[in-house]
């Protein structure tokens, strides 16, 4: 249910590298930093992006051009951004994309796995803020480089770059009073803070018939719409055994998946929850894996599927 973000795609690996602590300034327009590049405009607009002339610099850099409000993030925190891509080839410069072409915000997760100058950058954004990241030939190995240049990227001659307008950051799990959902044969323990909850599905009840959606913490934030991309914890178990088959808080960290691409009780259960709620969702065979079922997960064709979502974020 993953997808592989803009920024990432715009790359050609996911790299791992090392922290560092990037430049500061405050303005709306950067003077020429290290890189030289000028960035200019609101960090609500596409920004227009000045190169300096003749050959690009092909050693990575990082810099921070607002520097917007509220908690710096740090290693682990989701952002939902923003990006806009340059090749700087010191020629036409040209940008392979941008999500204010498509309207589109994105979820960026803040990890040394990162290229090093782009981690650099995240480190200590904020949410209205805007970053610059320069990604060099040093901050790749030589078999990425090598996968770089097969995929149309030379980094011998060029550098990407990578202007990110955070949003927001999203919360660790979903906040508020919680209520109990009331599905018989289930229970749910929620013990507040970021702490995952607890669910129960060992029951000698039988499992409703249709789709059951019932709201435990209700959000405060915008509905999910169908074709949005949603950032969710979640823990997934089969009606009546308590077996779980899928738990996003067993791995540490959230995932993202398109709500047009999942199972129809997943993507007609959640449209419409405001961001920052948790629901109960329990799905029948039907709007589930079908009369095949899920092999790999044990599930049966015939078994009802329950599963306690946070939705963090939607974009």
């Amino acid at each position: 249910m993953r997808r592989r973000t803009a920024v990432l795609a715009a790359l050609p690996l996911i790299f791992a590298a090392a922290c560092g602590t990037a430049q500061k300034t405050d303005s709306g327009a950067a003077p020429a930093g290290s890189s030289g590049i000028k960035v200019a405009g609101q960090a609500d607009q596409k920004p227009t992006v000045t190169f300096p002339s003749g050959k690009p610099q092909l050693t990575s850099s990082s810099q921070k051009i607002i520097e917007g409000n509220g908690t710096p993030a740090k290693d682990g925190d989701v952002l939902t951004a923003k990006v806009t891509v340059y090749n700087w080839d010191g020629k036409d410069n040209k940008s392979p994309g941008s999500d204010y072409d498509q309207n589109k915000s994105e979820f960026v997760t803040v990890s040394s796995q990162l290229p090093k100058a782009l981690h650099e950058a995240l480190v200590g954004s904020k949410p209205g803020g805007r970053v610059l990241a320069v990604i060099a030939k040093d901050n790749l190995t030589e078999d990425q480089l090598a996968s770089a240049k097969q995929q149309g990227t030379d980094f011998t001659t060029t550098s990407q770059v990578l202007v990110v307008d955070v949003l927001s950051a999203a919360a660790k799990a979903a906040q508020g009073t919680a209520t109990d959902p009331g599905v018989e044969g289930v229970k749910l323990v929620n013990p507040g803070g970021d702490k995952a909850p607890t669910l129960t599905t060992k029951t000698n009840a039988k499992p409703p018939k249709g789709l059951v959606v019932k709201t435990v913490i209700e959000g405060k934030g915008p509905k999910v719409t169908a074709d949005q991309m949603v950032l969710a914890h979640y823990t997934g178990k089969i009606w009546g055994t308590d077996k779980q088959f899928d738990s996003s808080w067993e791995r540490g960290e959230p995932t993202t998946f398109a709500l047009n691409q999942v199972v129809k009780g997943w993507s007609q259960g959640l449209t419409g929850v405001p961001v920052g709620s948790r629901v109960l969702i329990t799905i029948p065979p039907d709007l589930g894996y079908g009369k095949e079922g899920n092999a790999q997960g044990g599930i049966k064709g015939t078994d009802t599927l329950v599963f306690v979502v946070d939705v963090l974020g939607a974009a």
